[in-house]
């Protein structure tokens, strides 16, 4: 499934909120979904078990602090929690990396420039902020 035809699934719920419209947060969703799918292959391996256990939670982290974040309106503690999707983001390009012999190069190569677009809209965020 591309991100175009992602979006059209996501429930008009989450569409709605006012959240949607930062890019940085409907690509870390996506990720999300795209993860989850890797882990299902993930956990058939036993040397994969470990990884898709932090993949879900590194990756899951990013929209999760974003939402905390917007959530918390403008200021200080927005920023922090941007800051911590930030880490959890390069957190999990480090997770997929470690997950190279389980997936095809690539579905790597995707997955490291979905988090490279994450990284470079979250960064672009928290700077916004500080101008």
């Amino acid at each position: 499934m591309n991100y175009g035809e992602w979006e059209q699934t996501v429930p008009a719920a989450i569409r709605q909120d006012s959240l949607w419209r930062f890019t940085g947060y409907r690509k870390a969703l996506f990720l999300y979904d795209i993860c989850w799918k890797d882990c299902e292959w993930f956990i058939k391996c036993p040397l994969g078990k470990p990884i898709a256990n932090q993949l879900v939670r590194s990756i899951g982290s990013i929209s999760a602090n974003v939402e905390e974040g917007y959530g918390r309106g403008f200021g200080k503690d927005r920023d922090y929690f941007l800051r911590i999707a930030l880490g959890s983001a390069r957190e999990s390009k480090g997770w997929y990396y470690r997950a190279k012999s389980l997936l095809a190069e690539n579905s790597l190569n995707n997955r490291f420039e979905l988090l490279g677009e994450i990284i470079a809209l979250l960064i672009t965020e928290i700077n916004k902020k500080r101008r």
